[in-house]
């Protein structure tokens, strides 16, 4: 069992519903999105996603790009991003760490000694966003045979036809996208959201997270309630990039939490 199973199995329990933050790593500095990673557990973080920087990213809509462009501006690298990890779990041993991003930088590095980096850093998951499931022998199954959840997207126009094979390796939870297009682009609707989320539970028992266009303490209840919990990363990576003081962050990721978890 990882510590994301765990985590999913204890708020089942617990009759709660997960609350998933994201930050890119190194925006706009290594100790900025360091101190706001080491905040983000206290302030009602579930399972934090930790984006790796990227020059090409394809579905990052402008605050998260943005961001990247920002980590990339103070010469984050995918090291830098592992030890930020490491640093992490020197004082919390329990909140899932997700890395989320693209696979370029993997393979420059290796998948296997990415994968060992990984493992001895603690990350427990990885949603690689341009890796398909035809392609699940260059890093899903090598991933999850090293211990660590390959999470896949499911979108609006995952039909049918497509919904087993995006499911057939996937470990962790579902993130189901909720809009069709970049993040940040537009407001999630649960109305439309909720038959999906319904559909894709009746075919795994995987918990279904929703991400994307989800920004208030509101939104967040709405939308984790038709679903397992939900997933905020523009809204915060967006009060990161103006700048405020990291107990600002952490205030209003501890509303957005609260908004989640009130489901």
């Amino acid at each position: 069992m990882t510590r994301i199973d765990a985590k999913f199995a204890a708020l089942k329990a617990e009759g709660k519903k997960a609350f998933v933050a994201y930050l890119m790593a190194g925006d706009p500095d290594i100790e900025t999105s360091l101190a706001v990673m080491k905040g983000m557990p206290e302030a009602g973080v579930d399972v934090i996603e930790l984006g790796m920087p990227f020059t090409d990213p394809m579905a990052d809509g402008p605050t998260i790009q943005h961001a990247g462009q920002r980590a990339l501006e103070h010469h984050q690298t995918l090291q830098q991003t592992l030890d930020m990890v490491a640093e992490f779990r020197k004082g919390d041993q329990v909140t899932p760490v997700v890395m989320m991003g693209y696979y370029n930088p993997i393979y420059s590095r290796g998948v296997e000694r990415f994968l060992k980096d990984a493992v001895a850093a603690g990350i427990d998951g990885l949603i690689v966003v341009d890796l398909p499931p035809e392609e699940d022998v260059e890093l899903c199954l090598p991933a999850q045979a090293a211990g660590i959840n390959f999470i896949r997207l499911a979108t609006p126009t995952t039909d049918d036809h497509r919904l087993p094979k995006v499911l057939q390796n996937t470990s962790g939870f579902v993130y189901y996208v909720s809009v069709t297009g970049i993040t940040g682009a537009q407001a999630a609707d649960a109305g439309a959201v909720a038959p999906e989320v319904a559909r894709i539970k009746a075919k795994t028992d995987l918990p279904v997270v929703v991400g994307f266009g989800i920004s208030s303490p509101e939104a967040a209840r709405t939308i984790a309630g038709i679903a397992d919990g939900c997933v905020i990363g523009s809204a915060i990576v967006k009060l990161i990039g103006e700048g405020r003081p990291v107990a600002d962050v952490l205030a209003r990721v501890r509303e957005l939490a609260a908004g989640a978890h009130a489901a």
